[in-house]
């Protein structure tokens, strides 16, 4: 074999070079989270009027691209998003960005089926002696993508923690076709959201539904970080963590001697995940720890594989859930905020588990844009409102006023259940409309 450093420097362009590769027509992969190539973005920007129709899809943007800035018209360069996350959501409003449905473990069959790619833009590790560059904090759909692209360009950044995986977490260089040596800009923190009181209060509810011995996953924002932090801080013991995505939080978990693996079927002791976002806090802690184990999301989100491991706990945020049990966490109306991502891929898992539970939690009430309180369980779904879990599938609801289960429950008992953890100033009026409905049965 050719020595990889000979090869290294045999591949080695600028990345004003390799956005010259670039064509009219072409399909672009930008990588996945906060694993952003920013090197070959600020480069292909530079080319952006001189191109027609280019695609370029990537999974939750965490910085605005340049081709975008290049193209505020959008007659260049047209911007896809597997997940939504703050900078999609402001570009999706500015009509400068597209959705993907997708259902998350699906993605790399997908992929495989139907998608293909002319150039992958990939932000990598720094090669190893064996000629391997990691891919870091994001291995959700590139290994699926690298498999279809037709001409594979990895940026190297050498701040990108080197992630030991389960499989497909490294790409060697023999498959790469050009390296450039990006910006070395640290990766994109992520710091947890600070939780509300209700939060504190909907986490203590959970917190009595975890068991010693439980598998963890937990989704992202404020409550799956406190509820991470209240773990820490509890007598648990011998948890594992077989999750999506992987959070400063569980950090804590595992130096709190919370976290064993001890009782996981499969990835025995190892947490398992497809993709981190965090602070440099959880950045150190993942580089070159043979404690974590990356995989893809069609192995980690795979209800089947989710369910091998016993007690799994799965806690996911909602926007609303309404009387029938339908979870909307995508959209506001037509007014879109996020994806489908792994919630519904989780929730099947946890159902599956022996002693497992999936978990959706939203506060009862939020304040409209005029102030005015509202409520997080309604009659029904408001028009245009994407159901990322049908009521057929959704298992525990909690707020801060307890937890419901609803599997095996009527419409009725659903109802009822759900109103019980309504907020009080809102019981009365989704009675009445239950009534309406005609989903809600008075008891004598």
């Amino acid at each position: 074999m050719k020595d990889v450093y000979v090869e290294y420097k045999e591949k080695l362009v600028t990345a004003d070079e390799a956005a010259s590769f670039i064509k009219s027509g072409d399909k672009i992969f930008y990588g996945e989270f906060v694993m952003f190539p920013e090197a070959l973005d600020e480069a292909l920007a530079k080319r952006i009027p001189l191109l027609k129709n280019i695609d370029v899809r990537g999974v939750c943007f965490s910085k605005i691209p340049k081709i975008v800035e290049a193209d505020p018209k959008r007659e260049h360069v047209i911007v896809n998003d597997w997940h939504f996350g703050k900078i999609s959501r402001r570009l999706h409003d500015a009509n400068m960005c597209n959705y993907i449905p997708l259902c998350y473990h699906q993605g790399p069959r997908t992929i495989r089926k139907y998608r293909d790619f002319d150039t992958a833009f990939v932000v990598v590790a720094e090669m190893d002696h064996n000629g391997y560059f990691n891919y870091g904090l994001a291995n959700s759909l590139t290994s699926a993508v690298l498999n279809k692209a037709k001409k594979v360009i990895v940026e190297d950044n050498k701040t990108v923690p080197y992630c030991y995986g389960g499989n497909r977490e490294s790409i060697h260089i023999s498959r790469v076709d050009f390296i450039v040596e990006g910006n070395n800009t640290p990766v994109t923190e992520v710091p947890p959201a600070e939780p509300k009181e209700e939060d504190r209060r909907i986490a203590a509810h959970i917190m009595k539904e975890i068991e010693d011995g439980a598998c963890l996953q937990l989704g992202i924002g404020g409550l799956p970080n406190l509820i991470g932090q209240m773990i820490a801080d509890s007598d648990l013991k011998d948890l594992g963590v077989h999750t999506e995505m992987l959070v400063d939080s569980f950090v804590d978990l595992y130096n709190a001697g919370r976290i064993t693996g001890r009782y996981k079927s499969v990835d025995h002791l190892k947490m398992a995940y497809t993709f981190a976002m965090g602070t440099k806090k959880l950045y150190n802690f993942l580089d070159r720890n043979p404690t974590c184990a990356s995989y893809p999301v069609n192995y980690i989100n795979d209800p089947r594989i989710i369910a091998f491991n016993n007690k799994v706990v799965a806690i996911n945020n909602a926007i609303e859930v309404d009387l029938y049990g339908q979870v909307c966490s995508e959209s506001v109306g037509i007014g879109h905020k996020s994806g489908t991502g792994g919630q519904l891929d989780f929730i099947l898992g946890a159902f599956m588990s022996k002693g497992g539970k999936g978990i959706i939690a939203l506060s009862s009430t939020y304040k409209d844009e005029n102030g005015q309180l509202r409520s997080r369980i309604v009659p029904s779904v408001e028009p245009g409102s994407i159901v990322t879990i049908p009521r057929s599938i959704v298992q525990y609801v909690a707020t801060e006023y307890g937890v419901v289960q609803l599997k095996g429950q009527s419409t009725w008992e659903r109802a009822e259940a759900l109103i019980s953890i309504a907020h009080p100033d809102f019981q009365e009026e989704l009675i009445r409309e239950a009534n309406r409905m005609k989903i809600w049965a008075e008891r004598h």
